[in-house]
């Protein structure tokens, strides 16, 4: 069975959706709902989440330029297989930098891949800091943090941006799905 044969099964075509932002700028948190809106919409879809990548697949590499190079080559692999298989896979992972976004970005054609900066602002991402990580970077106990003591480099040309500061996460939500819409990656409904 080939991949269009998947996608004509769906009902929709496969694809992916990279989400790019800053540690706690709600990445996970906005992938997780855009799933769940898609899957009523009998949308097959899977997060592809990359802190369970590093627990799993991922577990033996650290955080230095070249394991997190590594790190988003895997997942990129990962969600390509799953493309293979007729799903619309939603990748939430940091990815620093503009030459570690392109490594991913070659990976795909261009019909099946969308770049999504979720951007939020340092000071809001540290104030939220969900899982006391920002806490812990600025103490001197996580070297290598993004946004710390790693850079973190906007998508220069992303396809779409979702301000998750400003934006409620109903909007952000609605607005990612219409842009797939728009984009025939899942059908108007």
């Amino acid at each position: 069975m080939q991949r269009a044969d998947r996608e004509t099964i769906n009902g929709h075509s496969s694809g992916v959706v990279w989400f790019s932002g800053l540690p706690g700028s709600g990445k996970t948190t906005l992938a997780l709902e855009v799933e769940k809106e898609l899957c009523q919409r009998g949308i097959r879809c899977f997060v592809l989440d990359g802190d369970s990548l590093r627990k799993g697949l991922n577990r033996d590499l650290g955080f230095s330029d070249e394991h997190r190079k590594e790190n988003l080559r895997r997942a990129a692999e990962v969600a390509f297989m799953f493309i293979e298989a007729g799903f619309l896979v939603l990748v939430p992972m940091i990815s620093p930098t503009e030459t570690s976004r392109a490594i991913v970005r070659q990976r795909f054609s261009r019909q099946d891949y969308v770049e999504l900066y979720v951007r939020c602002s340092l000071a809001e991402c540290e104030r939220r800091d969900p899982k006391g990580m920002y806490h812990l970077a600025k103490a001197g106990d996580i070297p290598f943090f993004t946004g710390i003591s790693a850079p973190y480099e906007p998508p220069v040309n992303p396809d779409l941006i979702l301000d998750t500061e400003s934006g409620d996460l109903r909007y952000c939500v609605s607005n990612l799905v219409n842009y797939l819409k728009m984009r025939k990656i899942i059908n108007p409904q």
